[in-house]
């Protein structure tokens, strides 16, 4: 006998998400401290934590406070730490950074004294150590590729001396993850890995940090920095470095970038990292404060989006509270 007909769905997606077992179940995508490295800046010449204004929550460490932070960060399950410094001993060139005893690689030691097994992937830059704020050597008026590069590859090979396990080159110089590479390895540091800020856009999201690390810049880095605009260009830079050598591509900033970032995942099979920029942690914060967003829920959600979108990896400056809120804290 024929069936009365019927308008009720075959299909019910819902099924899927009819109860905490079943979503767990069938979940994608999740975020655990395996996937997230830390950011800690370092300032030369303080006795105890300065907060950074323009994100509470985050300090900036004196050099004597270093191991026990780190060693804290290890007891919540922190795996990974990206260091910056605040120098003390700027100049034109930023040269402090290939000095044996500068401030990159005591930050460097102190963090393997602590904690031996933290990874240690240190921004390999100049704009937080140049007296001008560019991130390389300028000549007249605009930052000179070539010359950034030699000094970028001293820098890197005093960084892994110092301990380093890998390298987070973020100047944007054309031909600098060949060059890092082809020194560390001519270096003997074969083993030291690069993680490329392939794709960094010139982007306003950074306010934030220039306050943190006291980047006081003569004029902009649009002129080696990414355009915001352009996306195809973005997946040059990005495989351009990884045909140079590099062990991991990031995009960054974040969340304006979600495009590029699986865009990019669609054309490599290298693990790809999306950094959570100052304004974008500056954002969640204040908005939380104000009663405006759940801050926990809101975290998560971002990073679990970066996750979806092809991140392995996110540098985020939520990485310790995200390690307490799993700690129960």
């Amino acid at each position: 006998m024929r069936q009365p007909a019927t308008n009720k769905p075959l299909r019910r997606p819902r099924r899927l998400r009819q109860s905490p077992a079943i979503r767990d179940l069938v979940r994608e995508h999740d975020v655990s401290l395996n996937d997230l490295i830390h950011p800690i800046f370092i300032e030369e010449g303080i006795d105890e934590p300065k907060e950074v204004s323009a994100m509470p929550g985050i300090v900036r460490y004196p050099e004597a406070m270093v191991e026990q932070e780190i060693r804290e960060l290890a007891e919540l399950g922190v795996r990974y730490v990206m260091p910056f410094g605040i120098s003390r001993h700027k100049d034109a060139l930023g040269s402090d950074t290939w000095n044996g005893e500068g401030l990159l690689v005591r930050m460097i030691r102190a963090i393997k004294r602590a904690c031996p097994e933290m990874v240690v992937i240190p921004d390999i830059c100049f704009c937080e150590y140049t007296s001008h704020g560019h991130c390389g050597v300028v000549e007249d008026g605009h930052v000179c590729n070539d010359a950034t590069v030699e000094n970028l590859v001293k820098q890197c090979i005093t960084a892994a001396e110092a301990g380093a396990d890998m390298l987070a080159p973020s100047a944007m110089m054309d031909g600098q993850v060949r060059a890092i590479r082809e020194g560390l390895d001519a270096a003997g540091y074969e083993q030291v890995g690069i993680l490329a800020h392939s794709a960094k856009f010139s982007s306003s999201f950074y306010g934030p940090f220039r306050t943190a690390v006291d980047s006081e810049l003569e004029g902009d880095r649009k002129g080696y920095q990414m355009d915001i605009a352009n996306g195809r260009q973005a997946l040059v830079e990005c495989l351009l470095d990884e045909e140079e050598g590099a062990d991991i591509l990031m995009v960054k900033p974040g969340t304006p970038y979600l495009d590029v970032l699986a865009n990019l995942r669609r054309r490599s099979d290298l693990p790809l990292a999306s950094y959570q920029v100052g304004g974008e942690y500056a954002g969640i914060k204040y908005a939380a404060m104000a009663g405006a967003l759940d801050e926990r829920e809101v975290v998560f959600e971002t990073l679990v989006g970066f996750k979806r979108a092809g991140a392995d990896l996110i540098v985020s400056y939520y990485t310790r509270q995200v390690a307490e809120w799993l700690a129960g804290k």
